[in-house]
Protein backbone atom coordinates (compact mmCIF):
# COMPACT_ATOMS: atom_id res chain seq x y z
CA UNK A 1 0.00 0.00 0.00
CA UNK A 2 3.11 2.12 1.09
CA UNK A 3 4.79 1.90 -2.59
CA UNK A 4 0.84 2.60 -4.46
CA UNK A 5 0.41 5.58 -2.83
CA UNK A 6 3.63 6.61 -3.06
CA UNK A 7 3.37 5.95 -7.43
CA UNK A 8 0.20 8.00 -6.78
CA UNK A 9 1.62 11.08 -5.25
CA UNK A 10 4.43 10.82 -7.87
CA UNK A 11 1.84 10.60 -10.88
CA UNK A 12 -0.02 13.55 -8.81
CA UNK A 13 3.04 16.03 -8.66
CA UNK A 14 4.41 15.25 -11.95
CA UNK A 15 0.71 16.09 -13.50
CA UNK A 16 0.47 19.09 -11.77
CA UNK A 17 3.99 20.14 -12.78
CA UNK A 18 3.17 19.84 -16.52
CA UNK A 19 -0.34 21.35 -16.53
CA UNK A 20 1.64 24.39 -14.45
CA UNK A 21 4.69 24.71 -17.14
CA UNK A 22 7.49 23.42 -15.44
CA UNK A 23 8.29 21.39 -18.67
CA UNK A 24 8.70 22.57 -22.19
CA UNK A 25 7.72 21.56 -25.34
CA UNK A 26 10.61 18.75 -26.26
CA UNK A 27 11.88 18.46 -22.64
CA UNK A 28 13.27 15.08 -21.89
CA UNK A 29 12.29 13.29 -18.99
CA UNK A 30 14.64 10.15 -17.35
CA UNK A 31 13.04 7.94 -14.17
CA UNK A 32 16.28 9.17 -12.50
CA UNK A 33 15.54 12.90 -13.28
CA UNK A 34 11.75 12.64 -11.97
CA UNK A 35 12.85 10.65 -9.41
CA UNK A 36 15.53 13.24 -8.11
CA UNK A 37 13.14 16.05 -8.69
CA UNK A 38 9.87 14.84 -6.86
CA UNK A 39 12.35 13.43 -4.18
CA UNK A 40 10.78 9.38 -4.38
CA UNK A 41 12.86 5.94 -5.79
CA UNK A 42 12.99 5.24 -8.89
CA UNK A 43 9.65 2.60 -8.95
CA UNK A 44 7.16 5.57 -7.95
CA UNK A 45 8.84 7.36 -10.83
CA UNK A 46 8.37 5.15 -13.13
CA UNK A 47 4.84 4.75 -12.29
CA UNK A 48 4.32 8.46 -12.78
CA UNK A 49 6.03 8.06 -16.09
CA UNK A 50 4.00 5.14 -17.52
CA UNK A 51 0.70 6.49 -16.46
CA UNK A 52 0.90 10.05 -18.07
CA UNK A 53 2.54 8.32 -21.50
CA UNK A 54 -0.44 6.43 -20.92
CA UNK A 55 -2.69 9.66 -21.33
CA UNK A 56 -0.27 10.87 -23.74
CA UNK A 57 1.32 13.98 -21.74
CA UNK A 58 4.45 12.00 -22.20
CA UNK A 59 5.46 10.59 -25.29
CA UNK A 60 8.24 7.56 -25.39
CA UNK A 61 11.05 8.08 -26.99
CA UNK A 62 13.08 5.33 -26.14
CA UNK A 63 13.45 2.54 -23.36
CA UNK A 64 14.75 4.39 -21.09
CA UNK A 65 13.04 8.55 -22.10
CA UNK A 66 10.32 10.16 -22.38
CA UNK A 67 9.73 13.48 -24.12
CA UNK A 68 7.23 16.40 -23.60
CA UNK A 69 5.02 16.43 -26.63
CA UNK A 70 5.20 19.39 -29.45
CA UNK A 71 1.46 20.58 -30.05
CA UNK A 72 0.94 21.45 -33.51
CA UNK A 73 -1.55 23.87 -34.82
CA UNK A 74 -4.43 21.42 -34.79
CA UNK A 75 -3.54 20.58 -31.37
CA UNK A 76 -3.50 23.97 -30.59
CA UNK A 77 -6.75 24.86 -31.84
CA UNK A 78 -8.84 21.77 -30.37
CA UNK A 79 -7.28 22.05 -26.69
CA UNK A 80 -8.44 25.86 -27.58
CA UNK A 81 -11.77 25.50 -28.53
CA UNK A 82 -12.36 22.92 -25.73
CA UNK A 83 -10.70 25.29 -23.64
CA UNK A 84 -13.20 28.31 -23.68
CA UNK A 85 -16.40 26.10 -23.57
CA UNK A 86 -15.59 24.45 -20.24
CA UNK A 87 -13.53 27.36 -18.53
CA UNK A 88 -16.05 29.71 -19.91
CA UNK A 89 -18.74 27.30 -18.10
CA UNK A 90 -16.74 26.79 -14.97
CA UNK A 91 -16.51 30.61 -14.80
CA UNK A 92 -20.45 31.65 -15.10
CA UNK A 93 -21.32 29.22 -12.91
CA UNK A 94 -18.54 29.99 -10.39
CA UNK A 95 -19.68 33.42 -9.73
CA UNK A 96 -22.44 32.62 -7.52
CA UNK A 97 -20.39 31.05 -4.79
CA UNK A 98 -17.41 33.63 -4.58
CA UNK A 99 -16.76 35.36 -1.40
CA UNK A 100 -14.83 38.23 -0.62
CA UNK A 101 -12.18 36.07 1.10
CA UNK A 102 -11.91 34.06 -2.61
CA UNK A 103 -12.14 37.58 -4.48
CA UNK A 104 -8.82 39.04 -1.62
CA UNK A 105 -7.01 35.83 -2.39
CA UNK A 106 -7.15 36.63 -6.09
CA UNK A 107 -5.99 40.08 -5.70
CA UNK A 108 -3.00 38.15 -3.59
CA UNK A 109 -1.87 35.63 -6.46
CA UNK A 110 -2.64 38.46 -9.30
CA UNK A 111 0.51 40.03 -7.22
CA UNK A 112 2.63 37.43 -6.97
CA UNK A 113 2.08 37.07 -10.72
CA UNK A 114 3.16 40.43 -11.24
CA UNK A 115 6.20 40.46 -9.19
CA UNK A 116 7.27 37.16 -11.25
CA UNK A 117 6.49 38.79 -15.00
CA UNK A 118 8.00 41.82 -13.54
CA UNK A 119 11.70 39.56 -12.69
CA UNK A 120 10.89 37.91 -15.96
CA UNK A 121 10.41 34.59 -13.52
CA UNK A 122 8.26 33.02 -16.02
CA UNK A 123 8.25 29.32 -14.50
CA UNK A 124 6.83 30.89 -11.48
CA UNK A 125 4.55 33.56 -13.19
CA UNK A 126 3.03 29.92 -14.70
CA UNK A 127 2.96 28.23 -11.57
CA UNK A 128 0.73 31.80 -10.05
CA UNK A 129 -1.59 31.28 -12.76
CA UNK A 130 -2.87 28.23 -12.65
CA UNK A 131 -3.82 28.85 -8.85
CA UNK A 132 -5.75 31.85 -10.16
CA UNK A 133 -7.56 30.17 -12.89
CA UNK A 134 -8.61 27.33 -10.75
CA UNK A 135 -9.62 28.86 -7.82
CA UNK A 136 -12.04 30.34 -9.59
CA UNK A 137 -13.09 27.32 -11.44
CA UNK A 138 -13.34 24.91 -8.28
CA UNK A 139 -16.03 27.46 -7.35
CA UNK A 140 -18.38 26.04 -10.09
CA UNK A 141 -19.30 23.15 -7.58
CA UNK A 142 -18.96 20.77 -10.27
CA UNK A 143 -15.94 18.70 -9.70
CA UNK A 144 -16.02 16.54 -12.90
CA UNK A 145 -15.98 19.49 -14.92
CA UNK A 146 -12.77 20.47 -13.23
CA UNK A 147 -11.11 17.44 -14.09
CA UNK A 148 -12.09 17.84 -17.72
CA UNK A 149 -10.44 21.63 -17.14
CA UNK A 150 -7.30 20.14 -15.68
CA UNK A 151 -6.95 17.39 -18.72
CA UNK A 152 -6.77 19.98 -20.98
CA UNK A 153 -4.41 22.00 -18.66
CA UNK A 154 -2.28 19.23 -19.02
CA UNK A 155 -2.15 19.23 -22.57
CA UNK A 156 -1.13 22.33 -22.94
CA UNK A 157 1.24 23.51 -19.94
CA UNK A 158 4.33 22.73 -21.33
CA UNK A 159 2.99 25.19 -24.04
CA UNK A 160 2.30 28.25 -21.97
CA UNK A 161 6.48 28.95 -22.07
CA UNK A 162 5.26 29.83 -25.93
CA UNK A 163 3.26 32.96 -24.59
CA UNK A 164 6.97 34.55 -22.79
CA UNK A 165 8.16 37.17 -23.34
CA UNK A 166 5.86 38.98 -24.92
CA UNK A 167 2.79 38.22 -23.11
CA UNK A 168 4.22 39.77 -20.52
CA UNK A 169 5.26 42.91 -22.22
CA UNK A 170 1.79 43.68 -23.48
CA UNK A 171 0.36 42.11 -20.49
CA UNK A 172 -2.49 40.60 -22.10
CA UNK A 173 -3.15 38.51 -18.99
CA UNK A 174 -2.62 41.11 -16.53
CA UNK A 175 -5.54 42.84 -17.98
CA UNK A 176 -8.01 40.10 -18.26
CA UNK A 177 -7.01 38.55 -15.04
CA UNK A 178 -7.54 41.89 -13.61
CA UNK A 179 -11.07 41.98 -15.42
CA UNK A 180 -11.87 38.37 -14.14
CA UNK A 181 -11.71 40.47 -10.48
CA UNK A 182 -14.05 43.33 -11.35
CA UNK A 183 -16.48 41.01 -12.83
CA UNK A 184 -16.14 38.69 -9.64
CA UNK A 185 -16.97 41.98 -7.44
CA UNK A 186 -20.12 42.83 -9.75
CA UNK A 187 -21.34 39.20 -9.84
CA UNK A 188 -21.50 39.65 -13.30
CA UNK A 189 -21.36 35.88 -14.71
CA UNK A 190 -21.31 36.75 -18.63
CA UNK A 191 -18.31 39.53 -17.52
CA UNK A 192 -16.88 36.50 -15.99
CA UNK A 193 -17.23 33.96 -18.64
CA UNK A 194 -16.17 36.97 -21.49
CA UNK A 195 -12.94 37.78 -19.08
CA UNK A 196 -11.65 33.66 -19.06
CA UNK A 197 -12.52 33.51 -23.01
CA UNK A 198 -10.51 36.31 -23.68
CA UNK A 199 -7.32 35.11 -21.70
CA UNK A 200 -7.37 31.91 -23.75
CA UNK A 201 -7.91 33.16 -27.05
CA UNK A 202 -5.11 36.31 -26.25
CA UNK A 203 -3.14 33.24 -25.52
CA UNK A 204 -3.75 30.84 -28.10
CA UNK A 205 -3.18 33.99 -30.82
CA UNK A 206 0.05 33.99 -29.27
CA UNK A 207 0.89 30.28 -28.89
CA UNK A 208 0.13 29.77 -32.57
CA UNK A 209 2.49 32.31 -33.68
CA UNK A 210 5.14 30.04 -31.09
CA UNK A 211 4.19 27.43 -32.95
CA UNK A 212 4.92 28.48 -36.61
CA UNK A 213 8.16 30.29 -35.40
CA UNK A 214 9.08 26.59 -34.11
CA UNK A 215 8.19 24.72 -37.46
CA UNK A 216 9.85 27.05 -39.77
CA UNK A 217 13.44 27.21 -37.10
CA UNK A 218 13.26 23.24 -37.77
Amino acid sequence: MKDANLGDAAYAELKDRLSRGAYKPGDKLTVRSVAETLDVSSTPARDAINRLATENALVYAGPKTVIVPILTEADLREITLIRIALEGLAAQLAVDHAKPEHIEKLREIQLNINAALEARAYERALWHNKEFHFLVYRLCGLPHLVTLIEAQWLRVGPSFYGLYPEFAEAKYGVRNHEMVIEALIDRDGGGLRAAFENDIRDGYRRLRFAVRERAEAL
